[in-house]
């Protein structure tokens, strides 16, 4: 029971960070690694079990949603899901320690992304003095690279969506936020699919429910809450999250 009531408080703050800015994997992934599933499977769990938070949130914002500048909405996600979906082949495809020593780099990288990658959109956009004005073309292949890497591992995916968006079309991170949780919610889709296909995550069922349960209820809480709480205090908390994890991941490996 005390490993249950983990997991599923680990689920509501990963779906509610995912709602709100990002960061879901920095709580969801090691938890489920802390009660002793592998790290591939664990990646997998917790793809799987996001999925329905994630859609929640969507949800919650689908009259928000508009077309990212020249790409629409429905090209947008099919690109997501092909992305999302080869992301979790190559999990799958390479070895399972590939991925085990991968990721503590992985999380490093994210959270650098987390924490500087609003301030390098920023300078990037007053060094410019424009938006790059990207063509359809272009912001679907760089979204594409994106949900690969989302499939793959998604620590902080959306916030690179953010910064990408912004830098390339000039697209305010808070007018692009309900784009940004359908996107993610199309790149877990994808991927969970294969997840539950071809990985081991069903072998604990206990587990990925009690984590798909407080995911669900996190991500709809989440998106309500999003709207009433100040965004610095929000990307501090995510902040502070994956530094925690990033360091105890290379403590222990």
């Amino acid at each position: 029971m005390p490993e249950i009531l983990l997991v599923l408080l680990a689920g509501v703050a990963a779906g509610a960070l995912n709602s709100v800015g990002g960061g879901g994997t920095f709580v969801a992934l090691p938890a489920l690694v802390a009660v002793g599933l592998a790290p591939v499977t664990a990646n997998a769990a917790s793809t799987i079990a996001l999925v329905p938070g994630a859609v929640v949130s969507a949800w919650v914002y689908r009259r928000e949603l508009a077309p990212v500048g020249p790409a629409s909405t429905k090209s947008l996600t099919v690109i997501s899901v092909l992305g999302g979906g080869l992301g979790a082949v190559l999990v799958l495809a390479l070895p399972s320690a590939s991925f085990e020593a991968a990721v503590p780099w992985l999380l490093a990288f994210a959270t650098l992304v987390l924490a500087f990658g609003r301030h390098l959109a920023k300078a990037l956009g007053e060094a410019l003095g424009r938006p790059l004005g990207m063509s359809g073309r272009a912001v679907l292949i760089g979204q594409f690279v994106l949900a690969v890497y989302g499939g793959y591992f998604g620590g902080a995916v959306g916030i690179m969506m953010l910064a990408f968006w912004g830098i390339g079309l000039g697209i305010d991170a808070a007018a692009g936020n309900p784009m940004r949780v359908a996107q993610l919610a199309a790149i877990y889709l994808s991927a969970a699919v294969l997840f539950l296909l071809a990985s081991d995550a069903l072998r604990t069922p206990m587990i990925l429910g009690a984590m798909l349960l407080g995911a669900v209820t996190g991500g709809f809480a989440g998106a309500y809450v999003a709207r009433r709480l100040p965004a610095s205090l929000l990307r501090a908390v995510i902040l502070a999250t994956a530094v925690t994890m990033t360091v105890l991941y290379f403590v222990r490996g």
